[in-house]
Order: structure tokens, then sequence, then C-alpha cells
């Protein structure tokens, strides 16, 4: 297991896991910044073919804000990433929900300490959600 990340396996195929992933997010305050696909990405530039690996950027305005208020080079850290991975059978996914803590872990200012508990604290209840609903 990854320390940077907490992995939820669910049956929801990827595109509908985007779709629940970004309805649990916009609950817990975030919103979607970007959203890479990865296998098209690699498709087109690469040739290679892989199952869907879609790489959403979430942020927390006020999260964000407070962050970079402490720190203005902070930004290289954020959006914090969610990543649904298509599993190789073609059946469901996994989805990897970014765990602040090793990512903050960097930084090394006290102060930033109640934010990434709160960002923390918001994300493992959407890794939550998701493993009750599977």
């Amino acid at each position: 297991m990854a320390r940077y990340a907490r992995t939820v396996p669910t049956s929801l195929e990827p595109a509908a896991a985007v779709e629940r992933l970004t309805a649990l997010l916009a609950g817990q305050g975030f919103g979607i910044l970007t959203r890479i696909d990865i296998h098209e990405v690699f498709a087109r530039k690469l040739g290679v073919t892989r199952p869907p690996y879609i790489v959403l950027g979430a942020c927390n305005p006020n999260f964000a804000h407070a962050a970079l208020e402490l720190q203005p080079e902070m930004g290289i850290l954020l959006p914090c990433n969610v990543v649904v991975e298509g599993n190789t059978d073609g059946v469901g996914c996994r989805i990897h929900v970014t765990e602040p803590e090793a990512l903050f872990s960097l930084v090394e200012d006290g102060r930033i300490a109640p934010v990434m508990a709160d960002v923390r604290d918001r994300l493992m209840r959407v890794a939550d959600a998701l493993a009750a609903e599977t």
C-alpha cells in the first residue's frame, strides 16, 4: 500500500466513478480544476493501449488560499490528485485518493498542519463514502 494514496476498489466503471467522485468531492467543498486522461495521451503519443487512467485535480479554494498565504511556493503541491484507474479485465476500477499528510510532510512549517488535517479529513470522507458504496 502506497503511503501517499488511499486506494478504494469499486465496481463502478471509470466514467461512472468520475461522476461519483466529482459529486462526493463537491460535497466536501472541492471542485475539479484539471482532468488528464492518461490512457488517451499514451495512446496518442506513444501508441500504447492501457485501461482508463484518469487524473482529477481536486481543489478546495479555501484551503488552497490558506496554504498559499502561508507559503506561496506550496502551489507546487496543489491540487490534490484523485485517480480513477480502470481494471485490466474491464470490470470496475480502483480509485486512488491523495494522502495529504505524505505531500505536506515536505513542508517544514507547522502552521500548515491544521489546513492539512482538514483537507485529509475531507478527502478521507470521500474515500470512506466510496468504500461504503462498494
